[in-house]
């Protein structure tokens, strides 16, 4: 399955849909609309995992980097809808303790805190 990822902007939020699997050859793509969004410093990014069954090291690489690059101006990043493959990984590496992680990607938006 092809890799899709699809940016929807909502009031000053932006929240990436990504939808397959995010793997060392897909992850560039990810990569470069997170860092053309933490380069445009967009306040709060929501990356939607909702349709994200399977997940390598280089895609929570590449959502470390989005992290770590909105932290230098304040923005929010956030992860949301993490199946339970991706999830497993989040929690096993404890970066369940360092990401946001919500529901979906609207209750990422309405509550700031999960």
């Amino acid at each position: 399955m092809d890799l899709k990822v699809n940016v929807e902007h909502v009031a000053k939020a932006a929240v990436v849909h990504i939808e397959g699997e995010v793997d060392l050859y897909s992850s560039k793509k990810v990569r470069e609309e997170i860092m053309r969004l933490t380069n445009a410093r967009t306040r709060i990014i929501v990356i939607d995992l909702a349709s994200v069954k399977y997940m390598d090291s280089s895609g929570v690489a590449t959502l470390i980097e989005g992290l770590q690059q909105s932290r230098k101006y304040d923005g929010r990043f956030s992860l949301a809808a993490l199946q339970p493959n991706v999830r497993e990984v989040f929690e096993l590496t404890r970066l369940d303790r360092v990401f946001e992680i919500h529901i979906d990607w609207k209750s990422a938006l309405e509550n700031p805190t999960p």
